[in-house]
């Protein structure tokens, strides 16, 4: 099955304050990953081409960073995922940057086209939108706060109680 899955949003920031931001991914301050409510990003060898790590179950290798404009993963699990995800941040006008999130994809089996389907989207979705909202909360005093759908809470409940997705 193709998979294309795409977030974006706009920040009125200018994109060397959101540039910033993205220089802390998967370090110990990151600034982006909503760590407090999913698995953090760990990469072995940090932001880097070759560098490979993950979250919770999803695994992936950097193939392509241009610091100040996006990242690119390859991923390597869960097996039957064939394709990249990538991080872009883009200058719109001097004071609004847009943020972008994508995946590009095919799965390969039943059963990652199950997982896909049924498990995975419906948790980078809610988790993707938690990182977009921890990017704009960073310049604002407002909390920005995405809501789950009673799919993805149910999703959250079951991986918590199995110990899946802990807070770090």
């Amino acid at each position: 099955m193709k998979v294309i899955n795409i977030h974006q949003r706009l920040i009125h920031q200018p994109k060397t304050e959101i540039a910033k931001l993205f220089q802390t991914l998967a370090t110990s301050e990151d600034k982006i990953w909503p760590k407090e409510k999913w698995p953090a990003m760990r990469l072995n060898d940090g932001l880097q081409i070759g560098s490979q790590g993950g979250h919770g179950r999803i695994r992936y290798t950097v193939v392509d960073f241009k610091p100040g404009f996006y990242v690119k993963f390859q991923f390597t699990k869960p097996i039957g995922f064939q394709g990249i995800h990538e991080l872009t941040i883009k200058e719109e006008s001097v004071t609004t940057t847009e943020i972008r999130h994508n995946i590009k994809m095919e799965t390969k089996s039943v059963k990652a086209t199950f997982l896909w389907v049924f498990i995975i989207r419906w948790l980078h979705d809610a988790l993707i939108e938690d990182a977009f909202d921890k990017v704009e909360q960073h310049f604002s005093s407002s909390e920005t706060t995405t809501s789950y759908n009673l799919w993805v809470a149910c999703l959250r409940y079951l991986y918590k109680r199995k110990g899946a997705i802990k807070h770090n």
